[in-house]
Order: structure tokens, then C-alpha cells, then sequence
């Protein structure tokens, strides 16, 4: 806990934006800082509730111990705040930015819709660390003599990796694009997270002795079946990559696209990359003077929105189809737990139009060539009220409702095929393994991250990967002295 009567005392504060006028005319990210002084106030705000449900399982996903680094920033110990986030999350200047922050959702005092700014706080200790030089290679004592392979740089394979390289084993990241950072650094964009928080975490591992190997497609370039041969283990880190079908009639028509081709493109083109992406073939997707539309309501088609904005697009328009959320929540009924309320991104807030209630019936074209959309208002079962149709004009539309699995291709083909590992009853195919050892159906091959469970935050993914690595370094020394 921080001050006993600071919450009593302080306002809570957040970050402050650029003007929605100026942060569309750029990609980088647009939040502007906040003084140490400032971020001390705000962690002197985390009050003596009893329970810290903020850290529970309602609460974070990786259990930072939050209240502990609030006290410890509020009484101006930085170096100890980092160690002590360090020890739950390695990679806090992601989660500080890019991570909803269900932890204040949780937060005692979100009872009264004012909680601990605590992700603010987060990336301020992360940011204060690299500052102060404190966040640099801490390569292992001993090595092991023991090899483990990881499928996949995103962030569960990243905290996998650098777990492992510290426990003194020899960790070689295998990752199909050309870069490391998977969907984290290809499919959100820049204006949220810039890639050089990526890139310095990257020269860290490297340091600690994790050697990445880009541009090597497993399953393609690569058989899994040889990591295994070369590797005492293997953990597979692909990620949810195919996008849910969404089976509307004119989705072949020109300029309806996938949402992941088109943030990935411009992920790449910010990065001084070719467009052509491995897994994202594509031409070129521009908005620039385009009418768009955009299928879905989560964050992903907030990306899509704020990326259309930044390329010069005329109109956005975004259809969501479920009903338009409660501005309040009632707290009485759902705290600490996730809400469901009115929320508004900062993508959505530089001027896109929402939906709600709206399902799309059909893309309509002329030529072979997107014209608009057509949709309906529906009812409570989202079934089509009939006579409410209307037809929104469109160039471009972005499908944006979600992802159903790995890739089909590389390693996936492999793991079913040949192998014939087990996956979910589901449609999505993820790969079944438990989450208290993460071993898969073939031995010696472990799965963690959204290949496992399915589409999740990035914070999840960053829980997995540790407790995965945790149980390598268990199954390989018989002993660990990770954290679980």
C-alpha cells in the first residue's frame, strides 16, 4: 500500500493524450509522461483494502504484487519497485502500455469508479528502470549443458526464453518473420506500443545468452520433428493466427480484407520493411480517402480504426453486434470482476462513428470492387429485424471479430499431420495441454500462449510462457528454482 489517507487526498490522474488533431498525423506512440513526482502521488493512492484484489486471480493474470510496488515507488524506491515487478512480469513496459488493466477493474477503489492508476504507475517503474540502466543482461552463473527450442517470439515465447536463458540453459528462438516480437510487434500498431521497447529487450536476452534465429519457418524450413532431435525440449509458441470466418456474402469482393494483413502491413512499412509479410501476403492496403468500415467491436478493430485514421481515411465507421453497453456498470453485481460497459479507445475517440446492435448482412459491390455494406439492427438473440436494413457507403472494409487457431500451415500441419498431436474439442484446433505442466499429446513438446488457450491478452501469454518455462527447467534438472 502506498499513503493510508492518500486516496482520501489525491485525485487519480492517468496520462494525458496528444490532441486527437495532432496524434493521427504520426504513427508513434502519443501518451505524454507524467513527472516521478506525479507517479508517486498516484501510487500514494493504493489504500490498506485488506484484500488486494487487484493481484488475485479476478484481478492480474501474472499476480503482480501491486500493492508492494506502489509503496515502493510512493516512499521513492525505484530500483526495488523494478525488482520487485520483475519478479512476476518481465516485460512490464508491454503490459504498462498495451495491457487493459483488468487490475483496476479490481481495484477496491473502483467501487467508486476511482482506481489506482496502476498501469500508469507499471510503465513508469519499467521506463525509470531503463533510465537508470538498471534493466541489462543478466546472464546465468552456470550453464546446464540442456537445449530447449521455442516456436514462436511473441511475448509468451519471449518470457519462456529469458526464464529458461537465466536458468542456465541453451534457448534457441525459432520465428518465421524477420524480426522477433510476433503479433505484439506486427499486429498492434506503433501508436500503441513503438518496436524499440521490443528491440532492447531483444539485446537483453541476447546478452543472457538466447539466440533467435529469424526468418525460419517452422514446419516449412524447419521440421519440428527435427528441434526435437537436436533440442532436449521444445515449446510451441505460434500464437491464434487464423481469422474467424465470418461467412458474409461479398467478402471476396476487392478492398474487404482481414484485419491482420492490413495492421500488419503497416506495421511493417513504420519498421522500414517490405509489406510482403510471411504469414500476411497481401497488396497494398491504403485508406488514404477511403470510406471504411469496420466489422467488430474489440481491439483489434480499434487498431484498425486508429490505422485508418493515421493514413488519411475520409470516414470510419464501426459496426459492433451487441447492444450498446450501460455507461455504469453496477458495481454491486460484477466487481471485481471485468465490466461490461460503454468504453471508448483512443482510436474511437479520434472520430470514428459506432454501431451498435448492427449486424453486416452483406458487402455490395460494383465490378468486382467494395461499394458498401449493407446491415441490419437486431434484436437480443442478434437475429435480423426485418425492414430496419440500411447500406453503409464503403472502399475499404475490415473484417475484425476474432481469431480461431494457429495458422493452418507450417507447424500445425506438421503437429497434426505427422504427429498426430492432440488438439481442443473445439473448432479452433489449439493445441491441448494443461496449464499446470503445458505438456502436449508428444513427448517432449510443450505449448503455452494462445496456441494453447486461445486468443487472449498479451499479459496471459506473458503468465503462460514463465509457467511453461518453469516446467521445462523441472522436467530437464528435476529441480527448479523458477517462479511458478
Amino acid at each position: 500500500m502506498g499513503k493510508v489517507t492518500g486516496f482520501l487526498e489525491i485525485d487519480r490522474q492517468v496520462h494525458k493524450y496528444q490532441p486527437a488533431s495532432d496524434r493521427i498525423r504520426h504513427f508513434r506512440e502519443f501518451t505524454l509522461p507524467m513527472s516521478d513526482k506525479e507517479v508517486e502521488k498516484q501510487a500514494a493512492r493504493c489504500m490498506d483494502c485488506g484484500i488486494p484484489f487487484c493481484h488475485g486471480p479476478t484481478g492480474c493474470p501474472i499476480h503482480n504484487q501491486i500493492p508492494d510496488w506502489n509503496d515502493l515507488v510512493y516512499n521513492r524506491d525505484w530500483d526495488n519497485a523494478i525488482r520487485n515487478l520483475h519478479s512476476t512480469n518481465n516485460f512490464p513496459e508491454f503490459t504498462g502500455r498495451i495491457c487493459p488493466a483488468p487490475c483496476e477493474e479490481a481495484c477496491t477503489l473502483n467501487l467508486e469508479d476511482i482506481p489506482v492508476a496502476i498501469k500508469t504507475v507499471e510503465q513508469a517503474i519499467a521506463d525509470k528502470a531503463y533510465e537508470t540502466g538498471h534493466i541489462r543482461p543478466y546472464p546465468p552463473e552456470k550453464k546446464t549443458g540442456k537445449r530447449v527450442a521455442i516456436i514462436g517470439s511473441g511475448p509468451a515465447g519471449m518470457a519462456a526464453a529469458q526464464q529458461l536463458g537465466r536458468a542456465g540453459h541453451d534457448v534457441h528462438v525459432y520465428e518465421r518473420e524477420s524480426r522477433p516480437g510476433g503479433l505484439m510487434r506486427y499486429g498492434i500498431p506503433d501508436f500503441k506500443i513503438e518496436k524499440h521497447y521490443i528491440d532492447r529487450r531483444i539485446e537483453q536476452m541476447q546478452g543472457e545468452g538466447v539466440t533467435f534465429h529469424c526468418g525460419v519457418n517452422v514446419g516449412v524450413d524447419k521440421k519440428v520433428a527435427e528441434l526435437l532431435a537436436e533440442h532436449d525440449a521444445v515449446l510451441y509458441c505460434g500464437g491464434s493466427e487464423t481469422p474467424r470466418a465470418a461467412n458474409i456474402p461479398g467478402d471476396d469482393l476487392g478492398g474487404v480484407h482481414d484485419a491482420m494483413p492490413y495492421l500488419v502491413q503497416q506495421n511493417r512499412r513504420v519498421g522500414g520493411e517490405p509489406i510482403q509479410s510471411v504469414a500476411w501476403p497481401s497488396h497494398p492496403i491504403i485508406a488514404g480517402g477511403q470510406h471504411v468500415v469496420v466489422v467488430g467491436g474489440g481491439d483489434t478493430a480499434s487498431d484498425c480504426v486508429g490505422t485508418a485514421f493515421r493514413q488519411g481515411a475520409v470516414r470510419v465507421t464501426q459496426l459492433d453486434i451487441r447492444p450498446q453497453p450501460p455507461e455504469k456498470e453496477d458495481k454491486l453485481a460484477v466487481w471485481p470482476y471485468w465490466a461490461t460497459k460503454m468504453r471508448t479507445s483512443s482510436s474511437q475517440a479520434e472520430g470514428a462513428e459506432r454501431e451498435f446492435q448492427v449486424a453486416t448482412l452483406e458487402f455490395i459491390g460494383e465490378d468486382g470492387q467494395l461499394t458498401g455494406v449493407k446491415c441490419c439492427e437486431v434484436d437480443d438473440k442478434r437475429k435480423p429485424i426485418a425492414g430496419t436494413e440500411f447500406v453503409i457507403r464503403a472502399d475499404l472494409a475490415f473484417i475484425a471479430i476474432g481469431f480461431a487457431g494457429p495458422a493452418a500451415a507450417g507447424v500445425a500441419k506438421e503437429l497434426e499431420g505427422e504427429m498426430k498431436i492432440t488438439t481442443d474439442s473445439r473448432r479452433s484446433r489449439n493445441v491441448e495441454a494443461n496449464d499446470r505442466d503445458y505438456r502436449t499429446s508428444v513427448d517432449r513438446l510443450y505449448a503455452a500462449g494462445d496456441v494453447r488457450r486461445g486468443q487472449s491478452l498479451v499479459v496471459w501469454a506473458i503468465r503462460e510462457g514463465r509457467q511453461a518455462a518453469r516446467s521445462i527447467d523441472e522436467a530437464l534438472m528435476g529441480s527448479t528454482v523458477l517462479p511458478r
